[in-house]
């Protein structure tokens, strides 16, 4: 039983209104740099990773999840609609 206590718990955390505030922005901004040729997610949480020092940690995994799918969605949205990759 200790483990559903976890995961409730860990359920009952990501899903905070701030916590999904940070979700929506990282896909967001995942979209917004996943259009641009030569600027994939990877390099998009490179560049974000100095953000992790001061903020809180389910934060920031949560964050750059919406980051790596949004660009991963922008990505596709330019190789689909422009027949280019993006």
């Amino acid at each position: 039983m200790n483990y559903f206590e976890q995961l409730i718990n860990g359920f009952g955390n990501a899903l905070t209104p701030s916590i999904l505030i940070y979700g929506f922005a990282g896909c967001l901004a995942g979209t917004l740099v996943g259009v641009l040729p030569g600027i994939g997610p990877a390099l998009t949480i490179a560049l974000l990773l100095p953000l992790t020092f001061k903020a809180p940690a389910v934060a920031m995994f949560v964050l750059f999840a919406g980051i790596y799918y949004g660009g991963m969605y922008g990505g596709s949205t330019t190789a689909i609609l422009l027949n280019t990759p993006g």
